[in-house]
């Protein structure tokens, strides 16, 4: 069977069956620790949004032996139920972070529902999900774009693979059965459809995908593995493989074996890795989120009030497909269109808005101070000042006209992405996400049992915090 099986495959197998506890840098803990603390907080925004509501009633629906919960709700349903209602709760307010681009939804939930189902360890779930992440990237990381679709490559695809080894891990898979799974893993995937939203002119609840149904694959694979169940060997065949038959353009394998078990690339904060991990401050698309920062400095520093502003003129990258369309919308029908606006979130952040849920609320979306504000909002594609070669993909300029004076903020990346996001920053948007769904008394029960998670004895304990 070696004979005629991809390399990368038996590769990552050998990665994930052979990696132990103590294989875990102290950082890489730490930052599954971070990662599982924020998205936890972003499944609870979920819970008050329509296309939350709706996972949550069609996971009770589709209900199945109560195996795992469903989080902020409680209810247990079954595997699949539960990582169906998981990943969409966790990327349906668009505030989860980056790993190969909205990872969260798509990594987490399966060894998280696995991990509860089984009785596993704190230290087991952060070892799951830290392989996760890594192989997700590094699939990411091997696929290339197609030129006709400079996009593409943020298609979801590859996450699968990941959330199949972890899963596979907390089921203490052997390596013939993990090259099962990430072979299965690779035929459940979403198609790539990113650059659909990207260049569309309306909002819509799907988005870029469905995490919790991939999610559901994740499973799926592991557990038909573990039974027995045959893998394709050669899916990551050179010539028609996975990124062939995922659509993208390209495949360089080199980038899944390169430093595998030596070195974890999930985490790298460098130009040449896009798909490290980065926290959203702003609860709205990453690409804008300079041009909030920018508009929430200037009026901050200078004291100014919505009525005080004349105008807004939002400076873009020049040639980027994520400034048409969707992203200067200004007619609001659902949250989907508010987390795509640009011309919405800088009124809502003009508006002074608490940074949370509450902008996706749906009396800021019908508010008519905020719609009115938009039309002060000017999205202008490319600065005269800026330099060629330090026009970045996601830089903004925001230029303010107020009180007979103009004020001018230039930034690069949002915070999260520039500069490191705090412990203490993270610790304060989960508490201000759960405010509404859990207790302070589970509130401060997460907070301590994530945060210490290594001593969690059995994932219960965890979920019984981040559920009434």
């Amino acid at each position: 069977m070696k004979n005629h099986m991809s390399p990368e495959l038996e590769a990552l197998a050998r990665f994930a069956t052979d990696a132990k506890w103590e294989d875990l840098p102290g950082p890489i803990v730490h930052e599954i620790k971070r990662l599982l603390l924020d998205s936890i907080g972003c499944a609870l925004t979920g819970i008050s949004v329509d296309p939350g509501k709706m996972i949550i009633a069609l996971a009770r629906r589709l209900g199945g032996p109560p195996e795992a919960s469903i989080i902020g709700v409680g209810d247990k349903v079954s595997l699949f139920s539960a990582v169906l209602a998981n990943g969409q709760l966790i990327n349906a307010t668009d505030y989860d972070a980056f790993i190969s681009f909205h990872g969260p939804g798509y990594l987490f939930p399966a060894p998280l529902a696995v991990a509860e189902a089984t009785g596993a360890s704190g230290k087991d779930l952060i070892l799951a999900t830290a392989l996760a992440c890594e192989i997700a990237v590094r699939v990411k990381k091997a696929v290339q774009p197609d030129l006709a679709f400079t996009r593409e490559r943020e298609g979801y695809a590859n996450m699968n693979f990941g959330a199949a080894a972890g899963v596979g891990k907390l089921l203490n898979l052997d390596r013939e059965k993990m090259m099962n799974a990430l072979g299965i893993a690779g035929h459940a995937c979403q198609v790539l459809t990113w650059t659909h939203l990207g260049a569309s002119k309306r909002g819509y609840y799907p988005k870029y995908g469905f995490p919790g149904w991939q999610g559901t694959g994740a499973v799926m694979a592991a557990l038909l593995a573990e039974m027995g169940y045959v893998g394709d060997p050669m899916v990551f065949d050179p010539e028609h493989g996975f990124w062939k038959f995922a659509g993208y353009g390209g495949w360089a394998p080199e980038n899944i074996t390169e430093g595998l078990g030596k070195t974890w690339t999930f985490t790298e904060r460098a130009e040449a890795n896009p798909m490290a991990v980065t926290y959203k401050l702003h609860i709205c698309c990453k690409i804008f989120g300079a041009a909030v920062d920018g508009i929430c400095d200037i009026i901050e520093k200078n004291n100014l009030t919505p009525e005080d502003i004349e105008s807004v003129k939002v400076y873009t990258p020049l040639g980027s497909l994520n400034w048409i369309g969707l992203f200067r919308n200004t007619d609001i029908g659902n949250i989907v269109d508010a987390q795509f606006s640009l011309p919405f979130n800088i009124s809502v952040a003009a508006h002074k808005v608490p940074v949370g849920v509450e902008w996706q609320d749906l009396d800021t979306m019908r508010n008519p101070k905020i719609l009115a504000f938009m039309k002060k909002v000017s999205v202008i594609e490319g600065y005269s000042g800026w330099q060629k070669e330090n026009v970045h993909s996601l830089r903004n300029r925001v230029e303010v006209a107020a009180n007979g004076k103009t004020f001018a903020e230039d930034r690069v990346e949002a915070r999260g992405i520039s500069a490191e996001v705090t412990d203490g920053e993270l610790e304060k948007k989960f508490r201000h996400n759960a405010a509404r769904i859990l207790t302070e008394g589970k509130i401060e029960g997460a907070v301590k049992a994530i945060w210490n998670l290594e001593q969690v004895e059995n994932i219960s304990q965890l979920m019984d915090q981040i559920a009434l």
